[in-house]
């Protein structure tokens, strides 16, 4: 079949986000025509929209950290991140004239803080490479004899390609292109699929009218969040979140997500515990709230002795038995670990990302699918998860590196046969 030498043969590219533009320039730059199809009316849809607050294209902390929030997939994209990691990617920038800084947090951000400008930079030299764009094309599966099938403004398009790489995203943000759809399309031809399900997602919590009303967009900010998993094992995390008029969100929240989620899954809900006052001990908080107050409100009280209010007193009168208020022990113990019960994980299509997707059994060492060979798979299509921080973008441009040279390997390889 494939008898053509490299710069005859064609590969289609179906998505066209990170992981898909990453593979394309891979196979481009050795020569191989290149055709990315997307559904959508331009590329890289949610990548825009993931810079909108300011890209944070991958993070600069120590590698074995780092490799850590892979979690249980770290063995298999280890070798991905190797071969093209968080430096690698800040040079590639950089190639695209593209210069980059590391935040207070050691997140890695381009200079102007924009996705934009780099998204117009790369594929402008896609463009110049031959890489050719058909945009509004969703793809529908196979047809006979292995061809391609799209759907298009103008009818079905057929065609056929000498190797595919699929990289269409997750199933989170379904109205910039990844809906999920490809699930039940590989499922169909026997490929291992572990269902998709929301990660980087808010919780739901049962607020009471008052409480939703009155601080829904509020963010809670310093608080220390804790949980324990079945294990005994105890997360513990400083940082911020939001309310929501369901329950909660933000980067606190997701950064223990999948853990959350997973928990829910097999206990029903999970119970969380905030520390309102980190840095203050609770003696000293018992101290404080067992002081006079006279004819101050209660309010007035804790506002002056510890500085809670607002959003944290709300929460207070939210959790708290009214009669546990006149008990300084009890108060402050609360105040220390408040107790908030997650009943569910927001849906999928309002999360940042997904969970679940290809199985890397279902892969080998180039992540082609076995049973489908010359079909490769990137991106967030694969079944593996990380929180935000810049872990996501990181491990999307890695592996569609990888899925690319697997494309060229595989190519050179049959073209021998």
């Amino acid at each position: 079949m494939h008898t053509n030498t490299l710069d005859e043969q064609t590969v289609a590219v179906i998505g066209g986000g990170p992981a898909g533009l990453m593979a394309a320039e891979a196979i481009s730059r050795n020569g191989v025509r290149v055709d990315v199809y997307d559904a959508m009316p331009s590329t890289g849809r949610k990548f825009l929209l993931a810079g909108k607050g300011g890209l944070n294209l991958t993070h600069a902390e120590p590698r074995d950290r780092f490799y850590s929030r892979y979690g249980m997939r770290r063995p298999q994209l280890e070798p991905l991140l190797d071969a093209f990691g968080p430096d690698a990617l800040r040079d590639w920038a950089r190639e695209l004239g593209v210069e980059t800084f590391v935040g207070t947090s050691g997140r890695v951000f381009p200079v102007e803080m924009k996705a934009a400008p780099l998204l117009r930079a790369w594929l402008h030299r896609l463009r110049e490479a031959g890489v050719r764009f058909h945009m509004r094309h969703r793809w529908l599966g196979w047809g006979d004899e292995g061809t391609l099938r799209f759907a298009t403004p103008q009818g079905e398009h057929r065609l056929r390609a000498d190797a595919v790489v699929l990289a269409m995203g997750g199933g989170s943000w379904p109205k910039l292109g990844s809906d999920g759809a490809w699930v039940q399309l590989l499922a169909q031809r026997g490929v291992e699929v572990a269902a998709l399900r929301p990660a980087n997602c808010g919780f739901d919590i049962a607020w009471s009218e008052h409480f939703r009303t009155r601080f829904a967009g509020h963010f809670v900010k310093p608080v220390v969040m804790s949980f324990t998993e079945a294990s005994g094992a105890v997360h513990r995390r400083q940082g911020e979140f939001v309310v929501t008029a369901n329950g909660v969100e933000g980067s606190l929240i997701y950064a223990l997500s999948a853990a959350l989620r997973d928990r829910i899954a097999a206990a029903g809900a999970v119970v969380i515990h905030l520390d309102l006052a980190p840095g203050r001990d609770l003696p000293r908080l018992i101290e404080e709230l067992s002081r006079p107050r006279g004819a101050r409100s209660m309010a007035s009280h804790l506002q002056s002795r510890i500085g809670i209010k607002g959003v944290k007193a709300g929460l207070l009168r939210e959790i708290v038995p009214a009669q546990d208020f006149a008990v300084p022990g009890r108060l402050a113990a609360a105040i220390k670990a408040l107790p908030l019960r997650l009943v569910a994980p927001r849906p999928l299509e309002e999360a940042i990302s997904s969970a679940g997707g290809v199985a890397f059994e279902a892969l080998d060492g180039h992540l082609m699918i076995r049973m489908l060979p010359g079909v490769f798979c990137a991106g967030e299509m694969l079944d593996w998860e990380a929180p935000t921080g810049g872990y996501l973008l990181t491990a999307c441009f890695a592996s569609g590196r990888a899925a690319g040279l697997g494309v060229l390997a595989w190519l050179e390889g049959a073209r021998g046969e």
